[in-house]
């Protein structure tokens, strides 16, 4: 494996532990750890069942977490990612691809300058994503978070 992608990988999954403890802080939505590196491992103890390999490849582009609202009235698949560029050609690509297992999906994306979260239907029609709504997750608290986010850019 090369050190870029392993980097990745890390700035991925800090991005995703960071979504994870800021939306757990902010305390409107109970959170689940929904996706493809949550899931398999449990399931691969069961590997030797035939139906086992159909379940994983369906379950292999799940979204990140599940977030369900206080009020239990609404849930929202979130897929997480991490650039430290904005790049709005990917996000329409990681929205398409999510958008055709899991509908309704959103996508939140880490990146330096701020948080950034729409629904991929929407990224899909408009190509753009707006920043994190304070409905989800205060300004302050945003803040504190970026600031963490970055310090591990830095190093």
């Amino acid at each position: 494996m090369s050190t870029k992608f392993s980097r990745n990988l890390i700035k991925g999954r800090i991005a995703e532990v960071v979504f994870e403890q800021m939306i757990r802080e902010e305390g409107r939505y109970t959170v689940i750890p929904f996706g493809y590196e949550n899931t398999v491992p449990t399931l691969a103890q069961y590997r030797n069942l035939v139906e086992i390999k159909r379940v994983i490849n369906n379950i292999s582009d799940a979204p990140d977490f599940a977030l369900i609202s206080g009020e239990k009235t609404k849930v929202y698949l979130v897929e997480v990612k991490y650039q430290s560029k904005l790049d709005k050609k990917r996000l329409k690509e990681y929205a398409e691809k999510l958008l055709k297992r899991w509908n309704p999906s959103w996508l939140f994306v880490a990146t330096p300058n701020g948080f950034l979260c729409a629904p991929c239907k929407s990224i899909i029609q408009t190509g753009n994503i707006g920043s994190l709504s304070t409905a989800w997750v205060e300004t302050k608290r945003q803040e504190r978070y970026l600031k963490l986010l970055n310090e591990f850019e830095k190093r």
